[in-house]
């Protein structure tokens, strides 16, 4: 069934009165939380520590937190030049609270801001991470070494610096309130060229130990000719060495984000992508890599989350395509076939995040809008 749905434009004064034709459901409703500047990164937990969802986002150099359900805004650090392109939380100081990591692209630098005990009131501090990976597109937590703690994962995605087309994982000192820095260990040495964007987490090959994904979108930005490919780093015994590089197959213009998950429930790990700065979504079979498309006109899906979307038991996924300034969430039928429903119109997106904000039990989806000059969410309607 194919339902009509009105959307009222106003231009100079007079109403008008369009429709958009959405295959078998309704947009979804959305929820503002800020607006006003290009927000690249957005993401959300319960960082007040009253059982609510709250976001925290960064835009015009200036890390807010906005207080759910109400969106209170709460600034955390206006310091000039901090501006983040991504983000990721978990708690670094093991004080049993979610702490905030930041990152900026060029000149590369990672802080991460330490949640205090009165989170509305006190100085969120921050504290360096690294300052010396250049390029940085893409932060990931994940535990690399398997020693039970959140590791970070980040790309040094410029072809400048001590690690010029690296990648690198952190982990996290002892004493992370008194380190001057992480300890940093190599996994994709020198062999990442062509202006890599956001990373993938997860044991592609059955042997135990957790892989890393990457992908690199090439263009006229890069001036090596080297991008346009998703790729995978196996990893070795010791993590803390360089990992081998694993190309999969195509070149893919824009090539951005890569992640892993059985996307056709037969027990092997596959990876799901996007062409951010390209046009589509697809998928890669394991173990041949042969490549299936999730959709072949949405324009630069700049972000992807993979996850079980409608709770059927198989993998879904998920962007906001910010040529095409549509949201969109893909449902699998198991097998690995795709149905798009979209989310939103007129929407642009640089991060996306499926989070249950309302606590009803369902996926919601966390956009923040870098040409839209926003942060909201959309809430899934099935519940």
């Amino acid at each position: 069934m194919t339902d009509i749905h009105p959307i009222f434009v106003q231009f100079s004064g007079v109403l008008f009165l369009f429709t958009t034709v959405v295959s078998g459901e309704t947009l979804w409703k959305k929820h503002l939380i800020h607006e006003g500047f290009r927000t690249n990164t957005a993401v959300a937990a319960d960082f007040t520590g009253d059982g609510k969802i709250d976001v925290i986002s960064n835009s015009a150099s200036t890390t807010r937190l906005f207080v759910g359900p109400d969106w209170k805004e709460i600034v955390l650090d206006q310091t000039p030049g901090r501006g983040f392109i991504h983000s990721e939380f978990f708690d670094v100081d093991g004080d049993g609270d979610p702490d905030y990591i930041g990152c900026r692209y060029k000149p590369g630098l990672i802080l991460w801001y330490e949640r205090p005990a009165n989170p509305l009131e006190d100085e969120w501090k921050a504290r360096l991470v690294d300052e010396k990976v250049v390029g940085i597109h893409g932060l990931l937590k994940g535990d690399v070494d398997k020693d039970g703690r959140i590791d970070l994962i980040a790309n040094s995605g410029q072809p400048v610096g001590e690690f010029p087309n690296s990648a690198v994982w952190l982990k996290v000192p002892e004493n992370p309130r008194e380190a001057k820095n992480w300890h940093r260990y190599i996994f994709a040495d020198k062999d990442a060229p062509g202006l890599s964007h956001y990373l993938g987490f997860g044991d592609v090959n059955g042997d135990g130990r957790p892989d890393i994904a990457l992908a690199a979108k090439g263009g006229e930005q890069d001036k090596s000719g080297l991008g346009e490919w998703f790729a995978w780093w196996e990893a070795p015994a010791d993590p803390t060495g360089p990992f081998k590089k694993h190309m999969l197959p195509g070149k893919h213009p824009g090539a951005t984000n890569i992640q892993q998950a059985d996307v056709n429930g037969d027990g092997k790990v596959d990876f799901v992508a996007s062409r951010g700065h390209g046009t589509g979504l697809l998928w890669f079979e394991n173990p041949s890599w042969k490549i299936h498309d999730i959709n072949t006109e949405l324009e630069f899906g700049h972000c992807l989350q993979v996850m079980d979307m409608d709770e059927d038991g198989d993998i879904d996924a998920a962007t906001c395509a910010y040529g095409s300034r549509i949201a969109a969430w893909f449902e699998n039928d198991g097998k690995g076939n795709f149905k798009t429903h979209v989310v939103a119109r007129d929407q642009a997106a640089y991060d996306i995040r499926a989070v249950d904000m309302d606590l009803d039990g369902d996926l919601d989806l966390l956009i923040a809008g870098q040409d839209s000059n926003n942060v909201v969410w959309y809430e899934n309607p099935r519940k």
